[in-house]
């Protein structure tokens, strides 16, 4: 049967496949448009499967906050070209909202915890595809590897602050909790979340006070800072007073309360929160917060331009 212009155009516009195969797909399905978008999709999963090794570097960090919930989501691809690519961000905004809806418990089947996989859940925009295959479909027409990698939800507190810098490379969260939970809504409050979002992603604090960090990385900096002073040729009798002095200092730096307001920082968070609870009445606490930065502790490709030359003349 003939194949018109228009059966075309629609399955292009549906699946974003090339003219051809789009074509192809049609002749091979008799016209069929449900078919035609099955048969892309096997033949895109086919060439997905050939773009799964390549590193996955870049990409989008996903905010949502909506309904008493809050997401994070990290999205990665290969290259920034396609971290801007508007598909790539639909995807992302999609899928972040996504996880703050269905909350599952871990990215892939085999990853440790509890809760559905979000790779298996069924998407919450399309009952009829699993989050999986949406991914796999995108590989399939953005034409580079995708990698959901990790994600934070949040649905404890009374009020949610975000903020997403530098294009969404990095992007944070920040739980509020108040005594009067009528007074979340409140501009005062709603301002103090998002500053207190920006501060976290410019500031990256460990935790929200020194009883959430780590005994492990306490005594791994307690251990530096020893060292480093016997190193000096300090005095024995004073190193650990030296080296609890720089411990504190550390703890002091690395916890969300204790550091100085990146807008003021001559103010500390814990000063900033008392004031604001004083204005508004009733008691504000940070109960949560995340931030992720795209590509953190991946380990990117270092092209090197001298040794591929060299490759391709034979030198």
């Amino acid at each position: 049967m003939g194949i018109s212009a228009a059966q075309v155009k629609e399955l292009r516009d549906k699946t974003s496949a090339g003219m051809m195969d789009c074509k192809k797909a049609l002749s091979a399905s008799e016209g069929d448009m449900t078919a035609a978008i099955k048969w892309l999709r096997e033949k895109g999963l086919a060439s997905a499967g050939k773009k799964a090794g390549r590193v996955t570097a870049e990409g989008l960090v996903g905010i949502f906050t909506s309904n008493g919930k809050a997401a994070l989501l990290e999205v990665n691809c290969e290259t920034d070209f396609v971290a801007k690519n508007e598909d790539f961000q639909c995807l992302v905004s999609d899928l972040t909202e996504h996880v703050a809806q269905k909350g599952p418990g871990k990215v892939k089947s085999d990853d440790q915890g509890a809760g559905d996989a979000l790779y298996a859940q069924n998407f919450v925009k399309d009952e009829s595809t699993t989050v999986e295959d949406l991914v796999k479909g995108k590989i399939a027409t953005i034409g580079e590897n995708i990698t959901l990698r990790r994600f934070t939800v949040l649905n404890g507190g009374h009020c949610y602050g975000s903020y997403a810098h530098d294009g969404g490379k990095i992007g944070s969260l920040v739980e509020l909790t108040l005594d009067d939970a009528s007074k979340a809504s409140e501009e005062r409050v709603t301002q103090l979340g998002k500053d207190l979002a920006m501060h976290v992603a410019a500031e990256a604090p460990l935790a929200i006070d020194r009883t959430g960090v780590s005994a492990d990385v306490v005594e791994s900096e307690r251990e530096i800072y020893k060292n480093k002073a016997l190193a000096d040729g300090k005095p024995e009798n004073i190193v650990d007073r030296i080296v609890e002095g720089q411990v504190n200092k550390f703890l002091s730096g690395s916890c969300l309360l204790e550091q100085g307001f990146v807008k003021d920082p001559d103010v500390k968070v814990s000063a900033l929160l008392e004031t604001i609870s004083k204005e508004i009445g009733t008691g504000i606490s940070i109960t949560n917060f995340s931030r992720f930065k795209v590509g953190d502790g991946i380990e990117k490709k270092q092209d090197n331009l001298a040794e591929e030359v060299a490759k391709m003349t034979g030198a």
